[in-house]
């Protein structure tokens, strides 16, 4: 079977356990077609670039799966019909992810890597012209 990576975003006045709730109606919809969930996160409430439908906020969850594509549609549709879920987009991927996604995994970042600002010479017109 395919694996697929879904994000969905929900409205911000929703509560945690609706949202956890919302993700286990989506999740039944895999499971009942024989498909696997292998991954829920949770990223929490986050600001957006833009209003969406007069919202400033949404909850985020990413879903990774490994269902057939009949199973897929039917949560997509659903999700469609549904009145608390602002944004949805699913994507196909060749492999699942292994770890944290990019998201929550803080550990990670590049910012380690930078130098720090102690580490850059100062710079000095004078002694350039010099």
């Amino acid at each position: 079977m395919p694996y697929y990576e879904v994000v969905f975003i929900a409205r911000q006045d929703l509560t945690d356990t609706q949202v956890k709730d919302m993700t286990a109606h989506f999740s039944k919809i895999i499971t009942d077609a024989e498909g696997k969930v292998h991954k829920t996160e949770f990223w929490g409430l986050k600001n957006f670039a833009y209003r969406m439908n007069k919202s400033r906020k949404g909850h985020y969850v990413l879903l990774e799966l490994d269902t057939e594509p009949a199973a897929l549609h039917e949560m997509e549709r659903q999700m469609r019909l549904h009145e608390d879920i602002l944004r949805h987009q699913a994507i196909r991927e060749e492999k699942l992810s292994e770890g944290p996604s990019c998201v929550m995994d803080k550990g990670g970042r590049d910012d380690d890597k930078r130098p720090s600002r102690d580490d850059k010479k100062p710079y000095r017109k004078d002694k350039e012209a010099a």
